[in-house]
């Protein structure tokens, strides 16, 4: 079996006046979010193999108060998760066919529509993810990652 972890990035401070998205930092909250993350991911023993985060600061300050947890693991900043529809994320997934455990860190709505999709087989079926909520899916090594070959075995948020 091949696991998908998903991690919402924590809180964030809203943007400043002439402040890109991208360059939003998490704010007080956030940190304790992420670092509450990182120690749920290490009491569970989900250390990825491999990471896929957004280059977005709040997901790269999240990824890096997870990592201050956890310890260090392989990973890789990719543009196509800032504002990834399910179908990109897919597309990411099986690029990395080869991982058996691998975490995107990214945002909404792309995240917990792709928890639905992967569980029920229906982006329409979303709950909604929390900041810094992390979904765990299971599905099979050989299978193609489409809609409803997954089951949710966790989710946790803060």
């Amino acid at each position: 079996m091949r696991e998908l972890i998903l991690l919402r990035h924590a809180h964030a401070e809203p943007a400043s006046t002439g402040q890109a998205d991208l360059d939003r930092p998490l704010s007080a909250v956030g940190l304790a979010e992420a670092e509450a993350a990182g120690k749920w991911l290490k009491d569970n023993n989900l250390q990825p193999d491999c990471v896929l985060c957004s280059p977005a600061r709040r997901t790269r300050e999240t990824l890096e108060a997870v990592v201050g947890i956890t310890g260090f693991f392989e990973h890789k900043l990719e543009d196509k998760v800032y504002d990834a529809t399910p179908g990109t994320l897919i597309g990411l997934v099986d690029d990395r066919n080869d991982v058996e455990r691998l975490m995107i860190v990214g945002h909404n709505p792309g995240l917990e529509r792709l928890v639905a999709l992967l569980n029920t087989g229906e982006t329409s079926d979303y709950r909604g993810m929390p900041p810094a909520g992390i979904a765990v899916l299971q599905f099979p090594k050989e299978a193609s990652i489409e809609p409803g070959v997954a089951s949710l075995n966790a989710f946790w948020w803060p």
